[in-house]
C-alpha cells in the first residue's frame, strides 16, 4: 500500500511538474491599441547641406513591448511623420531616449505581466515565467539590488539581439544615423559588428547605428550612474567616452545624468566633439518641476555648481549644460509613458553654442528638431 501511494504521490508531482512547465512555454498575445501621434514640439533653424538634430521623445508603455513588432510600429510611426515634414535626410542624427532598451527585459512574456498595476507584480510574473533562467541568473549576480540584476541578466543575451534588431533595422530604413537611448546588459561589447553580452558587471550604455545599420564604435557606458540605478549598474569610466564621425559631424553621447558633469564634456572637447546626444529618463508623474534630486551617491556631483532641491529638475537639467560650447550642438530627450506605477517625465529641449532652445510643453510624444 506504501508503495502504491508513494507512487501515485510521485506521478502527481510529475505531472504537476510537467504541467508547470508547459504553462512556462506558453506566451498568448492578447489586443493592443496603440497611439502614434507625436507633435512637433521644436524645429529651430533652417533646412540645409549639413543636416539636423533630432529628438524622439516617444511615449510607451509596457505592452508597446509585448513583441518588436508593436515597439517598431510606434517608433517607425514617429519616424515617418517626421519624414514626412522634411525632417529626415541622410545627414539626420536621430537621438532616443535613455533606458528604451533596457524595458526590452519585458518582451516576450505572459498577458499578465503587462496587465497589472505595479512592477513588483510583473516582476513576480517574469520569476514565475521563467524559473530557471532567473534561478540561473539570480546565481551570477555581482550586485547589492541581485534582483533587479537577475531581471536583467537573465534576458541578457535576447535583449542584446532585439536591440540591435530594432534600432538597426530603424537607421537602416530611415537611412539615419541613430543614437538608440540605452539599454542595460552585462558588459556588453560589439564584436564583429554584432552587439554581444559578457559576464561581468551590469552597465547602462548605449549604441549609435549608422544609415545602413551597421554599428559605430563600441558601447557608450555611462560614467556616472544615478541614484536610481547605482545598486545594480556598474560606472563606465574605465571606458573613455568616445566621439564617432558621422554624416552630420563628429558625435558624442552622454548617457542619462553625465549631461550634468564638465569633466565629460572636456573629454569630449578633447576630441574636436560637434554634437552631442543626451539620452536621459527622469521617473516620476510630473517631477520635472518637483526639486533638483542630484546625485549624493557620486562623489563627483559635490563640485557641481548646483546643490540637491536648489532649483527644479527643469532648471538643473537646462543650467549644467555649459555654456562655453562654441560651435556645439547639444540634444537631450526623455523617455515618457507609465511602465506600471513608473511614470517617465521630463520635456527634452536642446542648446546651440551655448543658446538653450525650449519647445512646447506637452504630455504626449514629442519631435525636437535642429538644423545643423
Amino acid at each position: 500500500m506504501r508503495k502504491l501511494l508513494a507512487g501515485a504521490l510521485a506521478l502527481v508531482v510529475l505531472a504537476a511538474l510537467c504541467g508547470y512547465g508547459f504553462w512556462t512555454l506558453q506566451r498568448p498575445e492578447g489586443h493592443y491599441l496603440s497611439d502614434l501621434r507625436i507633435e512637433l514640439a521644436l524645429n529651430q533653424g533652417i533646412p540645409g547641406e549639413h543636416g539636423n538634430l533630432l529628438g524622439v521623445e516617444p511615449l510607451l508603455f509596457p505592452g508597446d513591448y509585448q513583441n518588436l513588432t508593436r515597439l517598431h510600429r510606434k517608433l517607425a510611426a514617429y519616424l515617418e511623420q517626421a519624414r514626412a515634414q522634411g525632417l529626415i535626410t541622410p545627414r539626420t542624427v536621430v537621438v532616443l531616449p535613455e533606458h528604451i532598451g533596457t524595458w526590452l527585459w519585458a518582451r516576450g512574456e505572459k498577458n499578465e505581466l503587462y496587465q497589472v498595476t505595479h512592477r513588483r507584480e510583473a516582476w513576480q510574473w517574469l520569476e514565475l515565467s521563467n524559473p530557471l533562467h532567473y534561478g540561473l541568473a539570480a546565481l551570477a549576480t555581482r550586485s547589492d539590488d541581485w534582483r533587479s540584476d537577475a531581471h536583467l541578466r537573465m534576458k541578457a543575451a535576447q535583449m542584446a539581439s532585439d536591440y540591435q534588431q530594432l534600432f538597426g533595422g530603424l537607421a537602416r530604413e530611415f537611412g539615419v544615423t541613430l543614437v538608440a537611448g540605452s539599454i542595460i546588459l552585462p558588459a556588453p561589447y560589439v564584436e564583429n559588428g554584432v552587439l554581444r553580452t559578457g559576464n561581468g558587471p551590469l552597465f547602462n550604455s548605449s549604441l549609435v547605428f549608422a544609415g545602413d545599420g551597421s554599428v559605430l564604435g563600441q558601447p557608450q557606458h555611462q560614467q556616472y550612474p544615478d541614484s536610481e540605478t547605482r545598486r545594480y549598474v556598474h560606472d563606465g569610466r574605465q571606458y573613455p567616452l568616445q566621439v564617432l564621425q558621422t554624416p552630420a559631424g563628429r558625435l558624442g553621447v552622454l548617457v542619462g545624468s553625465d549631461s550634468w558633469y564638465p569633466a565629460n564634456y572636456q573629454q569630449l572637447a578633447s576630441q574636436s566633439v560637434q554634437l552631442i546626444a543626451n539620452p536621459a529618463f527622469l521617473s516620476g508623474r510630473q517631477s520635472w518641476q518637483t526639486p533638483w534630486r542630484g546625485n549624493r551617491h557620486q562623489p563627483a556631483a559635490r563640485d557641481l555648481p548646483l546643490q540637491r532641491g536648489q532649483v527644479s529638475e527643469e532648471a538643473a537639467w537646462q543650467q549644467l549644460v555649459p555654456s562655453t560650447n562654441q560651435g556645439t550642438r547639444n540634444m537631450s530627450v526623455f523617455l515618457r509613458g507609465q511602465f506600471w506605477e513608473l511614470a517617465g517625465d521630463g520635456q527634452g529641449f536642446a542648446s546651440q553654442s551655448g543658446t538653450l532652445l525650449i519647445g512646447t510643453a506637452s504630455h504626449g510624444a514629442r519631435l525636437l528638431n535642429l538644423w545643423l
